[in-house]
Order: structure tokens, then C-alpha cells, then sequence
């Protein structure tokens, strides 16, 4: 069961990295990897991180609960 949560932790913290570069891009802050990416200036990828960054916030939470 250790094995689990530790995973999903790590999984939980991933999540919530991409959700916030997806957020960074999708408003048009970031401008990485390249100018040119699709994913610029969009608001619907700005949505979909933060949905992301809950949803790792979420596995966050359950690994560390008790």
C-alpha cells in the first residue's frame, strides 16, 4: 500500500506541474517550448490545466491522508 501512495503522490505532483504550465500557456504567460505552439493564447488549455492542477491537488490529498 506504501508503494501506491508514494506513486500517487508522484503522479499527484506531476498533475499539478502540467496543469499549471497548461494554465501559463493557455493565458498567455508562458511562451514555451516555442513561440509557435498551438496551445498559446487559448483558453480552453487554461481550463483544462486548472482542472488538471485539481485533480493532481486531489491525489495530493489522498496520498497523504491516513
Amino acid at each position: 500500500m506504501a508503494f501506491t501512495r508514494i506513486l500517487v503522490l508522484i503522479v499527484g505532483v506531476a498533475a499539478v506541474a502540467m496543469g499549471l504550465l497548461w494554465v501559463g500557456q493557455g493565458l498567455g504567460y508562458v511562451h514555451w517550448p516555442a513561440k509557435g505552439n498551438f496551445m498559446l493564447d487559448q483558453r480552453p488549455w487554461a481550463v483544462k490545466g486548472a482542472l488538471l492542477a485539481l485533480i493532481g491537488v486531489a491525489a495530493i490529498w489522498w496520498s497523504r491522508r491516513r
